[in-house]
């Protein structure tokens, strides 16, 4: 049997572009569906997993200079060789030089997180789709200016075509299995570092059964 074509596969790490979008101090603020700490959080984590496993990774400000301010720092220090664009269009895909880039890295599956869904995200999502992209949000590395902004955003993304996850199925997708040994490690750390009750559970475990202790059965 085929696969169908509506069906959008996993992820994996030689398949996509990560695009962070505009996380800056201005944009930021006026964030409410999401507390500040666990956004920063979520996308400290999205970029941690880009580097554990290789992604090519786009980072974009809006107005960093005149309006907006820098890339929040924790992300800088986790993706310092990134490359980042400034722009003027709220949609990075208007964007000459991230389009450039994007078809230049040439992935066909793009993954998108930042501020705000309801036009930073939205916008190069549909446009995206439009182009034949696939296109995976991640919905809790997202922020928006109300809770219904950015849950109406992800529904019209996801009626356009879009896959909305989160941030740890991002991570779990890309490991998907527990004997792969080169990034175990490195997830199991992020996991301790960023995914709460998750990680406090990898913690215990390590203490009560040892340091080898290992979903991966080694």
């Amino acid at each position: 049997m085929s696969k169908s074509s509506s069906v959008h596969s996993l992820l994996t790490p030689d398949a996509f572009t990560l695009v962070l979008v505009d996380f800056q101090p201005q944009m930021a603020f006026a964030v409410k569906n999401i507390d500040g700490q666990t956004l920063i959080n979520n996308a400290v984590g999205v970029a941690k997993a880009a580097k554990i496993f290789n992604i090519p990774t786009i980072l974009t400000t809006v107005a960093e200079k005149s309006f907006s301010g820098p890339t929040f720092r924790q992300l800088k220090a986790v993706l310092p060789d990134a490359k980042d664009f400034d722009r003027t269009s709220m949609n990075c895909w208007e964007d000459k030089a991230v389009r450039a880039e994007i078809e230049r890295i040439g992935r066909k599956k793009i993954v998108l997180a930042g501020l705000w869904t309801t036009a930073c995200i939205n916008f190069p999502t549909i446009q995206l789709l439009e182009e034949g992209y696939e296109v995976y949000v991640i919905a809790d590395a997202c922020g928006d200016v109300s809770q219904v902004a950015h849950d109406m955003s992800i529904a019209r993304m996801v009626q356009a075509g879009a896959v909305p996850m989160t941030w740890l199925q991002f991570v779990l997708e890309l490991q998907r299995d527990w004997a792969r040994q080169e990034t175990y490690e490195a997830v199991n750390q992020l996991a301790m570092e960023h995914a709460g009750a998750y990680g406090v559970g990898i913690q215990y475990a390590r203490a009560v059964l040892g340091a080898h202790a290992s979903e991966g059965g080694h």
